[in-house]
């Protein structure tokens, strides 16, 4: 079959390729060894060979890490995540975050084991400060999970003379168990860029600039480095 009609062997393979999202990094151990289980089984007992690779596939998904094409646009802050959001209102950030102590507009975003788990940077910047704290694992669609799950705190400040700063917390939840982040202090980072994963359900603060207008409303989806949080206007002057 001629290479230039289309239907040729590798075109096809090319068209699977572009419509299945690659997997992050941090989930190709669990999916290899959900693999060796499952091989293992089907070994010892000559059974459970579709079950396996139904597991397998499905613990591959969870892992996905599709492209995303983030907007240009000055001043947006986007979703850190894929979601729903959960709650939309004004509280003093956490201790561990490198935020003033009085009130931010945050948009809590819920990521069900449904959802792509892979965090993205909010904005054009650097990190100012990336902070772990233990905690229990409750579940993560609570208001207090905020305070009491463990959670992995990073502060960014944009680029350019506002400086203004965005917080973002990963937040385990009942079945997360590990938070990734590939972050450090002083890194810089641009608007898009893959930064981390929560394994298994969870949730993601925003924490944006005071006297920000949240954009989200409580219900909405969000799509990871797409869906605009909120717009900081530039300070004049």
């Amino acid at each position: 079959m001629a290479e230039g009609t289309g239907t040729s062997p590798s075109h096809i393979v090319r068209l699977v390729r572009d419509a299945i999202p690659p997997m992050h990094p941090g989930g190709r151990p669990i999916v290899a060894a959900v693999a060796l289980a499952a091989a293992g089984v089907r070994a010892l007992s000559g059974r459970g060979a579709l079950p396996g690779l139904l597991a397998t596939g499905a613990t591959a998904l969870f892992f996905r890490d599709p492209v995303r094409t983030p907007t240009q646009r000055p001043g947006a802050v986007l979703a850190p995540a894929d979601g729903t959001v959960a709650t939309v209102t004004e509280v003093v950030p956490p201790a561990e975050l490198d935020l003033p102590r009085v009130p931010h507009p945050r948009v809590s975003i819920f990521l069900t084991v449904l959802d792509v788990h892979v965090q993205w940077v909010p904005l054009h910047g650097r990190v100012l400060a990336v902070r772990y704290e233990p905690g229990k694992f409750l579940s993560a669609d609570l208001d207090k999970a905020s305070e009491d799950n463990e959670r992995n705190a990073i502060t960014f400040v944009a680029a350019g003379p506002d400086g203004y700063r965005v917080g973002v917390v990963q937040i385990a939840g009942l079945l997360a168990r590990r938070i990734v982040c590939e972050l450090s202090t002083g890194d810089e980072v641009a608007a898009g860029e893959r930064f981390g994963l929560i394994r298994f359900g969870s949730r993601v603060d925003t924490y944006l600039p005071p006297g920000t207008s949240a954009l989200v409303r409580p219900g909405q989806r969000t799509v990871g480095a797409e869906t605009v949080l909120g717009v900081v206007t530039p300070v004049e002057g």
